[in-house]
């Protein structure tokens, strides 16, 4: 598979950077149906530009007027993603890879004073992964530790023949850590944005994805 390691959407202009673009203004994430939605149409964009890069096989169809050949996917990914704020991108790209099997994992970061961040990973539900093409979705990429984890977590279910890490957005620190703790993953971002600030969040980022998709946890 000939290809960058690192893909960012919005560095070639597109459709892409409308949608990130509302993804960020703070007008528009007062409708939280329409952030969802764009994420979900964020992970569409991803799912077509990851499946270029996919393994493909001839096959033969019978029209109502002759038969014709064309290339298919030779095989399914497994879709995966965290809970709860993967969900929307996640669906994006189940609405184009719709055969695909998938895996939830339920981990979160724990805020407290003084204290070094912590990741607490309490669900996960996975089908079997040996051998196959895992795409992991995570809207933010901030520090990179709850999907490093997550990811470590799935291995316990096979260790999949290629994988690919796609986000909405991403800061430099949380690509960093990914990539040398996965090394062998291929990210597909849509923005790779300037930093993180002193409580792990992305600047100039959106804010929480979660509760802007679902409402602010209590």
């Amino acid at each position: 598979m000939e290809k960058n390691k690192l893909n960012i959407l919005i560095n070639t202009p597109s459709l892409a950077n409308h949608y990130v673009a509302e993804l960020r203004d703070t007008t528009i994430q007062k409708d939280s149906m329409r952030f969802r939605r764009n994420l979900e149409r964020l992970g569409e964009l991803l799912a077509y530009e990851i499946s270029k890069t996919l393994p493909y096989t001839t096959a033969t169809l019978t029209t109502p007027l002759a038969q014709t050949e064309t290339k298919l996917l030779a095989e399914q990914p497994v879709l995966a993603t965290i809970l709860r704020a993967g969900l929307p991108l996640y669906q994006g790209m189940l609405n184009y890879f719709d055969k695909a099997y998938s895996t939830f994992v339920g981990a979160y970061r724990v805020e407290e004073e003084n204290t070094q961040l912590q990741i607490n990973m309490e669900y996960l539900a996975s089908t079997n992964l040996h051998d196959k093409i895992l795409i992991l979705a995570d809207p933010m990429l901030a520090t990179g530790r709850s999907l490093v984890e997550s990811y470590q977590g799935m291995l316990r279910h096979g260790k999949p023949k290629q994988v690919h890490i796609a986000a909405a957005i991403a800061a430099p620190e949380g690509l960093a850590y990914v990539q040398q703790k996965v090394p062998e993953a291929y990210i597909w971002l849509g923005a790779l944005d300037d930093h993180l600030n002193e409580r792990s969040y992305i600047v100039p980022g959106l804010g929480d994805a979660g509760d802007l998709a679902f409402g602010p946890k209590v």
